[in-house]
């Protein structure tokens, strides 16, 4: 069972997407034929399809996606974590493959968001729920992951684009470091997805090695999964590039987690039911 971990859906309006340039490649819709076609050149099975709107009609529309289309096994949606009713909001979430939540913390201006005591404790909700959540942050807000993870609880937590790293500027630390720290925490997974946009855009596989030898060390290859980040990955790539990119690797360095890096690392991540698939 090959699983792509992370993928995205849309209907694309300039209000709607704001952070998409209007002439970009990815300035238009991409639906659930557009995936299908995508995941069957690249011999993908099934995929998890992740929010980009910080709406719950977002995973409304995400799961009606994944009603309509088999290859979507599961969605991670949207939900105010910082609502005083998170509890009874998850409780009542809707019917459907919901995995789990995930909130776009990179685009908060506060490096502290993450250990703000309203959002922490929802992700808690989130994770007492027997959901999964997604962490995405920039480079600032790294630091204090580590300090997060203590404050959540356990649960699965999901580190999103390997916490994007400035492949393009040759960046090293403090990510380097930061990865590492938040590692040491033996729920947090990990996704090498969406680094071929943080590279330079005339890439070069070898460019991507050094950070994912890192990864690979600091979270070990049971706890790395692989995603395409399609459609954003077309600013920089094909969605087989980004699968290539970590099949070599993985190929050369320990090909003993093919499996596990393409698929059944997200089976326990997000506590999918591999019958269902």
């Amino acid at each position: 069972m090959r699983i792509d971990a992370h993928h995205h859906l849309w209907h694309y309006t300039p209000e709607a997407f704001g952070w998409i340039e209007p002439a970009s490649a990815i300035a238009c819709d991409f639906n659930t034929d557009d995936l299908a076609d995508e995941m069957a050149v690249a011999g993908i099975d099934c995929a998890i399809a992740v929010q980009a709107r910080q709406s719950e009609a977002e995973t409304a529309f995400l799961l009606d996606c994944a009603a309509r289309q088999p290859r979507i096994a599961g969605v991670v949606g949207w939900i105010d974590l910082r609502a005083p009713d998170i509890a009874d909001r998850i409780a009542a979430r809707p019917t459907g493959p919901l995995l789990g939540y995930r909130h776009v913390v990179q685009d908060e201006p506060d490096a502290d968001f993450l250990l703000a005591s309203a959002f922490v404790g929802g992700v808690g909700a989130v994770l007492g729920a027997g959901l999964a959540y997604d962490v995405l942050v920039n480079a600032t807000q790294l630091a204090t992951l580590p300090a997060f993870l203590d404050r959540c609880g356990d649960g699965r937590l999901i580190l999103d684009h390997a916490a994007k790293p400035n492949i393009a500027a040759g960046a090293w630390q403090p990510w380097a470091e930061q990865i590492a720290a938040a590692a040491r925490h033996p729920n947090l997974f990990c996704k090498v997805s969406g680094l071929v946009t943080e590279a330079a855009r005339d890439w070069q596989a070898a460019d991507f090695d050094r950070y994912l030898d890192h990864v690979f060390t600091c979270f070990g290859p049971d706890r790395v999964l692989w995603g395409s980040d399609w459609p954003v990955c077309l600013l920089a790539g094909t969605y087989t590039d980004t699968r290539d990119i970590v099949a070599r690797f993985v190929a050369r360095h320990c090909p003993e987690a093919e499996a596990a890096v393409f698929g059944g690392n997200a089976l326990r991540a997000y506590a999918m039911d591999i019958r269902t698939l």
